[in-house]
């Protein structure tokens, strides 16, 4: 007897239903965005694959709360760096909601930006510009806003865009339920040159885990 074929349910996807404020069109580039990461995912690696079932809270809504955030924070950014942005995960969702601001996706993997140079055409997106370059070969002094997710610590950020964030720049940084620890173990030497803070802790749609926005501010 013929084995059964074996039946893989599809990621859940509760975004409107999680976020009913946002416009329809943007509902249906988040989808496209998600579609789009799931077929590429295997090959490229561009998203842990034990995420993928859970894209919708892990990725979409975690990047959504946390920019909604960061732009309450200063609204009057305009144009915004996302460093090591891998998949697109801030800067692709916040260029979604945000059109009137410019997002400049700093990656280093070629692979990664083939896929996010097609990803911005397939979601028409016009406020996008994809950079291949690594964190630390930036230009000096180019900076004034970005934001960072799953790089790494925060001490070693602020070591890595210390030359590219201008003073009175500002870097923001998502992080889990460990950000204290990250906080605490900050050199003294690095707060000589920047003064880190929290934004606010948030909770996902989904789970009691807390997340976090912080900010360093350049001296």
């Amino acid at each position: 007897m013929a084995e059964k074929a074996e039946v893989i349910a599809a990621p859940p996807w509760r975004l409107e239903t999680w976020f009913p404020d946002i416009q329809p069109e943007n509902h249906n580039k988040f989808k496209l965005l998600n579609a789009l990461l799931q077929k590429h995912n295997r090959v490229l690696n561009l998203v842990s694959s034990k995420t993928l079932i859970m894209s919708d809270v892990l990725h979409f809504a975690d990047c959504i709360l946390a920019m909604r955030l960061l732009f309450n924070d200063n609204p009057k950014i305009d144009h915004l760096y996302d460093f090591a942005t891998g998949a697109g995960f801030p800067g692709v969702v916040a260029a979604i909601l945000y059109p009137n601001v410019k997002f400049t996706l700093v990656e280093s993997d070629t692979k990664k930006i083939e896929f996010l140079n097609g990803l911005s055409d397939e979601l028409q997106l016009k406020n996008v510009d994809v950079v291949n370059a690594t964190i630390e070969s930036i230009q000096a002094d180019l900076v004034r806003y970005a934001v960072i997710r799953g790089f790494a610590n925060i001490s070693k950020t602020m070591m890595s865009t210390r030359k590219c964030v201008v003073s009175k720049g500002t870097v923001y940084h998502m992080k889990g339920e460990q950000w204290g620890l990250e906080v605490s173990q900050i050199p003294t030497q690095l707060c000589s040159v920047w003064t880190p803070s929290l934004i606010k802790e948030y909770k996902l749609p989904v789970g009691e885990v807390r997340f976090a926005l912080l900010k360093t501010d350049k001296n």
